[in-house]
């Protein structure tokens, strides 16, 4: 590069701070949460409120705002096409809806890959569980012995995973829907009403039911993610399915685990917002205090992913193989009436 361009590149580097700072000294952030109140979204959202300020130059205030409703899809389409474009808003979407355009769901009005991905706490893993007492223990007794798996709807994340699994290992399911929460279906699970979850996270069950684990009240049949985790007692998807076909299903239909708690300010925002803003999320996700207050909330914090990394990951998830696509949007659009 020419010494003009490079003077030039450290002016502007050199600039940018004192700017930033200028900007965000007496503002508020509104940072949107696309669930209600209460969950762990909701949760990781006001810790990260907590701890981002220290490292926004100006130390700006910052308001979490629940806006729950379709799913996510609410907040999400309003992040793209109504948020303020200045910086001082962003959200942390539900994991899945990145990839609801890939899907065909004509009510995702977004391009994922145009968002300003800011990045993500945590990466997750999912479990296919049963309860104790039902008399399946592996995914060999559950092609021959069918398993009732609740869900809040056809259309929800359980039933989702419960249609994938399904395809993939043969299973034999019946989906009971209609429960208003996943917490009021383990309640159900719990009084023998159905007999597993196809798609309960680990860290949110860890939190929330930690002692179901510790007196082994489940039984995992087979955990998924883009990450081992060996505190889950179960198979990992990976170590047991070969077929590469099957593999890159799996991955389409995960992706959603692997973006944990994505964070996205709308598109078009100034770059050097973006660039400060990551930088704030990826010095949060180092920070002591922080760390020990996922610890108390039994939160998973050890797996963050850059806003740069999640971007990447989203554009390989639509880049995926037209075969995979197809299938997992079958899927998909069979829980929406498709």
């Amino acid at each position: 590069m020419p010494l003009a361009r490079l003077l030039i590149a450290a002016a502007l580097l050199a600039a940018a701070p004192v700017h930033a700072q200028d900007f965000y000294r007496g503002k508020t952030i509104n940072f949107v949460v696309s669930a209600d109140a209460g969950n762990s979204y909701d949760t990781f959202a006001r810790m990260l409120a907590r701890h981002l300020p220290k490292y926004i130059p100006g130390e700006p205030n910052i308001i979490v705002q629940n806006m729950p409703g379709a799913g996510g899809i609410r907040a999400t389409n309003w992040l793209y096409n109504v948020a303020p474009k200045d910086g001082l808003t962003f959200g942390m979407i539900n994991n899945t809806l990145a990839f609801d355009p890939l899907y065909g769901n004509k009510q995702a009005q977004y391009d994922a890959q145009k968002f300003n991905w800011l990045g993500t706490p945590s990466q997750e893993s999912a479990m296919l569980v049963v309860w104790h007492g039902f008399p399946v223990s592996n995914l060999a007794d559950a092609r021959t012995t069918e398993m009732r798996l609740g869900a809040s709807g056809s259309g929800s994340t359980p039933a989702f995973f419960a249609r994938v699994l399904t395809s993939i290992f043969d299973l034999k399911t019946k989906l009971i829907v209609g429960y208003k929460s996943q917490t009021e279906s383990f309640m159900a699970m719990e009084r023998g009403e159905n007999d597993g979850n196809a798609s309960p996270f680990w860290a949110a069950l860890n939190a929330e039911f930690p002692h179901w684990l510790t007196e082994k009240k489940l039984k995992v049949l087979v955990y998924y993610g883009a990450i081992r985790n060996k505190e889950i007692p179960g198979p990992w998807f990976i170590d047991i399915v070969q077929d590469p076909a099957k593999r890159a299903l799996m991955e389409v239909a995960q992706s959603g685990l692997a973006m944990g708690r994505p964070v996205t300010a709308p598109p078009g925002v100034d770059p050097a917002r973006v660039a400060l803003l990551r930088k704030a999320f990826d010095d949060v996700f180092r920070d002591k205090d922080y760390l020990a207050e996922c610890e108390r909330h039994r939160l998973n914090c050890s797996t963050p992913s850059s806003g740069a990394q999640v971007l990447d990951f989203v554009k390989k998830i639509y880049a995926s193989p037209k075969e995979a696509v197809e299938k997992i949007t079958a899927i998909y659009q069979e829980g929406q009436g498709g």
